[in-house]
């Protein structure tokens, strides 16, 4: 499809997908893939038995993570999306659903997002009995762990480990949005895992034109995406999305 054949005019309710791959060219490694983090650190590392029981790996591993997050600067892909929430029009709906936790789409300035997968620049306490309120953090506590002023129970990136359920509130927006939406993008995602699998379906059941935007192929056909840009987002957005 050539790139400026995108009509947004034509959709009312648009839902986008974004993964790793959006956020590469700002230098944030990705999980899966060559040079992803999960060939160096195992997913029961990062699990919820391990926020309780290992937190200081926890925090030395994300801690790092959380030093680049933060020194990070949105690319020509997030600015054309939230370029995009900025110029629709007022009978036009937009809810972008990602799945990183480097908050570089609220700093490229969209507004309706919703993270599934928390964010690195928070901070949470670890007892989930605890009605502390999440905070902003940048801090690496790389030489003490954070403990909880209300209950004193030790304190973890607010991110989604392995095993925890995404937030219920993410999990209902995204449904909400994708319940009606007419246009459907995926992007930096291999639109194979969980759960942009569930979210492209739903997408298609709906009768929304469905859009995979990412680095490579698919290995194999997926029936529900109606048509696959292959390429770097930063490069094929800001045309696409004009």
């Amino acid at each position: 499809m050539p790139l400026t054949e995108l009509n947004l005019a034509a959709y009312s309710r648009i839902v986008i997908l974004t993964g790793a791959g959006i956020s590469v060219a700002s230098g944030i490694r990705p999980f899966r893939g060559p040079n992803g983090v999960w060939n160096e650190i195992s997913a029961d590392q990062l699990n919820a038995e391990a926020g309780q029981n290992n937190p200081g790996f926890i925090w030395q591993t994300l801690g790092a993570m959380r030093k680049v997050v933060a020194s990070a600067a949105p690319n020509a892909a997030h600015q054309a999306l939230a370029d995009l929430e900025q110029n629709l029009t007022p009978s036009q709906q937009f809810t972008l659903i990602t799945q990183n936790i480097d908050g570089l789409h609220q700093r490229a300035g969209s507004q309706n997002v919703v993270e599934l997968h928390g964010s690195l620049l928070e901070t949470r306490c670890s007892n989930s009995a605890c009605d502390a309120p999440v905070f902003a953090d940048q801090a690496t506590h790389a030489d003490q762990m954070p403990q909880c002023s209300v209950c004193h129970a030790h304190q973890l990136p607010n991110v989604v480990l392995f095993e925890e359920p995404i937030p219920l509130d993410a999990s209902w927006q995204s449904k909400k949005a994708l319940r009606d939406c007419d246009l459907f993008l995926a992007i930096g995602t291999s639109g194979t895992v969980q759960p942009a699998a569930s979210f492209v379906r739903s997408a298609d059941y709906v009768g929304a034109h469905t859009i995979l935007i990412n680095l490579e192929a698919p290995s194999e056909p997926n029936p529900y995406f109606h048509e696959v840009i292959v390429g770097a987002a930063e490069e094929i957005l800001p045309t696409l999305l004009k």
